[in-house]
């Protein structure tokens, strides 16, 4: 019986699955969205949310307990410089888990997982939205570029070898 037990094992052995949760807390906040499957979505979030907690007090013991964990300078550095700051004011639930659907090979659930207010990137209709002078100008960029590539040289003709 499995009373009291609260994790996933997700068939690993236990130094895999903490080496697998470490690498994909890394891809999470580096990248601030990850797909993958449910379960495994599911242990992620018990990993992830108390490094987000850690960082949101930047103490030198934090940060040295968050690089113990997570064996990553830059994710500890945009931990504690841009993910602490932005989720100071926010109690907990860092995380957003969206099933997406299921796996081709094997039909197992997936999942995106993706970091709660993360600022969205500027589509390509808001740049053109912004201005007709910003449309213009790309327009005269791209036309001086067509005009400052050099012409191709002229193939020689073949000669027919006797």
């Amino acid at each position: 019986m499995r009373h009291r037990h609260g994790l996933r094992k997700l068939n690993r052995t236990s130094s895999h699955r903490l080496a697998m949760l470490r690498n994909m807390t890394n891809s999470l906040l580096t990248h601030e969205v990850i797909k993958t499957t449910l379960p495994k979505a599911k242990e992620l979030r018990r990993v992830a949310e108390p490094m987000i907690t850690l960082g949101k007090t930047p103490t030198l013991a934090n940060r040295r307990l968050a690089f113990d964990r997570l064996r990553d300078r830059d994710v500890v550095t945009k931990l504690f410089d841009e993910l602490g700051p932005r989720y100071s004011a926010r109690p907990g639930g860092y995380l957003r888990i969206l099933k997406f659907g299921f796996r081709i090979g094997d039909n197992a659930p997936m999942a995106l997982v993706e970091l709660m207010d993360r600022p969205e990137p500027a589509t390509a209709t808001e740049n053109e939205s912004a201005g007709s002078n910003d449309a213009a100008a790309k327009k005269a960029a791209k036309a001086a570029a067509k005009a400052a590539k050099p012409a191709k040289p002229a193939k020689a003709p073949k000669v027919a070898m006797p």
